[in-house]
């Protein structure tokens, strides 16, 4: 395959065909409590664009050092310490840049340290055998990816909201039931590529 070939296969694979969110079910936390609003959701998909992209160039050369140390049993440590620097650096730029946004996002925005679409992204990429730029544009695609789940479901939430749901399905049951119709509407697209 030509490195074309691959840089586009990568970007519609991380959105449509292995979206992490809605084929693999990683990251369902955030997807689940931020998604009510779109901003919210736009707001949280550019950090985890911006954490995964990041940990991803600085994962892959530290994963390169332990694998000649012979302490590739370290990396899993080692990615959550990277991803939880960047999930700080991301927090506190929001904190002073973003306050609405980062009130809206609350809980969610540190939890992205240990969202596990964040760490799969970067030992997936270990695991695929991508050099540095195929591991980097992955995981900003896989961030794009998880960004059009929670747009979408953004949507799908709000026209919860304004459905006439039955007693017993609003809320928490409604959310779920919707979340697996989404999920398995990307499961069509598993036969384009």
């Amino acid at each position: 395959m030509t490195t074309l070939q691959t840089i586009v296969s990568i970007f519609l694979a991380s959105l449509l065909t292995d979206n992490y969110v809605l084929s693999r079910s990683l990251g369902i936390c955030p997807f689940l409590g931020v998604s009510k609003k779109l901003d919210s959701s736009l707001g949280m998909g550019a950090a985890v664009i911006f954490v995964m992209g990041c940990a991803a160039a600085v994962t892959w050369p530290i994963y390169q050092l332990l694998q000649r140390l012979g302490l590739e049993y370290l990396k899993t440590v080692a990615f959550i310490l990277i991803i939880a620097l960047f999930v700080q650096l991301v927090e506190i730029a929001m904190k002073k840049l973003l306050p609405p946004l980062y009130r809206a996002l609350g809980v969610y925005l540190p939890l992205i340290t240990t969202n596990c679409a964040v760490l799969g992204v970067t030992i997936n990429n270990i695991d695929d055998g991508y050099g540095f730029g195929l591991a980097v544009w992955n995981a900003v695609c896989v961030g794009m990816g998880f960004t059009l789940a929670l747009v979408i479901f953004s949507g799908v939430r709000s026209r919860i909201e304004a459905a006439d749901v039955p007693e017993m399905f609003k809320g928490v049951p409604a959310t779920l039931v919707a979340a697996a119709i989404v999920s398995m509407s990307f499961s069509a697209f598993s036969g384009m590529i």
